[in-house]
């Protein structure tokens, strides 16, 4: 039987483009465990991914996992099925442009077909805790970005 995991992720952007984090809270009987960074120069759905890949990328042995975002963009590509066309498709939409973040979709792709991976999307900046702390990790790991990146006088 696998073991079950819930990770609840999320990502923002100070600008879009501009600096921007995760926020990673993993669930695994019982114990928490909280990841967090950030990027200069990204987007908003280039860390909603990130976060997700990192997530995933934590997990040591093939799990179960109950994934959590309030990123329709990501949450919908697995559910809708549009990532499994954009492949078939060599990466392209259903209009023929190119996919964006094709780096990081491969990589999660890749990452949920070592684990059974079921996405389910929250509403952000709401009532639920863990979606917020996740949120919270992301914004404190841009301010660390931008003070450490910042001239010292």
């Amino acid at each position: 039987m696998r073991k079950q995991v819930e990770i609840y992720t999320d990502g923002a952007c100070s600008g879009n483009p501009g600096v921007g984090g995760w926020g990673v809270v993993l669930f695994y009987r019982g114990i928490r465990k909280e990841m967090s960074g950030a990027e200069g120069d990204t987007t908003n759905n280039r860390m909603e991914l990130t976060a997700m890949i990192k997530g995933l990328s934590a997990l040591k042995f093939a799990c179960d996992v109950t994934l959590y975002s309030d990123s329709a963009y990501c949450v919908d590509a697995f559910n809708q099925g549009w990532i499994y066309g954009w492949q078939k498709n060599g990466w392209r939409t259903a209009d023929k442009s190119e996919v964006r973040n094709v780096d990081l979709w491969q990589s999660l792709l890749a990452l949920t077909g070592k684990h059974n991976v079921t996405f389910v999307k929250v509403k952000g900046h709401s009532d639920n805790e863990h979606n917020n702390r996740c949120d919270a990790l992301a914004r404190a790991a841009i301010k660390t970005f931008v003070a450490s990146s910042s001239p010292k006088i």
